[in-house]
């Protein structure tokens, strides 16, 4: 199956990165894992270091905790599949470094637009549960909704993973 540009939402361990590494190496071409995680303690580096072996040799990693408008402009082109993992976390970095989400968001929009090659996005969806008690916890919650609004906005498709099963959303 060709993918253009797709967003795959889900929970936490719904198997959202699972069915997006999938979709990845079911096309042909170079494969790039762009990430945005930064390994702030020994729980994320181990994460990082357990998905890197995952993926396994075909795949090139690159690191994009802030730039990743600029990560997909770079990489996205014919022959090569980019996978972003994930917008959350890009998310949670902006707003610990102050950054204007807003603008980033929009970059992130125009960059996908523009994307000159298969493109594939993972983010979670956190605006199922109850509403957080604390102000950051909500701010969060609302930003990441607003991503996912505006990523979604612009894909081709889009596909939200619950229990490790695929439902379409859109495309």
């Amino acid at each position: 199956m060709t993918t253009s540009t797709l967003l795959v939402l889900g929970g936490a361990r719904s198997g959202k990165s699972r069915f997006a590494q999938m979709r990845a190496e079911a096309e042909d071409g170079a494969l790039v894992y762009v990430a945005t995680g930064q390994a702030f303690d020994t729980e994320m580096a181990e994460r990082i270091d357990r998905h890197r072996a995952d993926r396994g040799p075909r795949w090139r990693t690159v690191e994009a905790p802030l730039a990743l408008a600029e990560a997909i402009a770079a990489e996205a082109r014919p022959g090569q599949v980019v996978l972003v993992d994930c917008l959350t976390l890009w998310a949670s970095n902006l707003m610990l470094g102050g950054h204007d989400i807003e603008a980033e968001t929009e970059r992130l929009a125009g960059a996908i637009r523009s994307a000159r090659g298969p493109l594939i996005l993972v983010s979670n969806e956190v605006g199922l549960g109850i509403v957080p008690e604390n102000a950051l916890a909500r701010r969060f919650r609302d930003v990441a909704g607003r991503i996912n609004q505006a990523v979604a906005g612009v894909v081709a498709e889009a596909v939200f993973v619950a229990a490790g099963l695929p439902l379409r959303l859109k495309g």
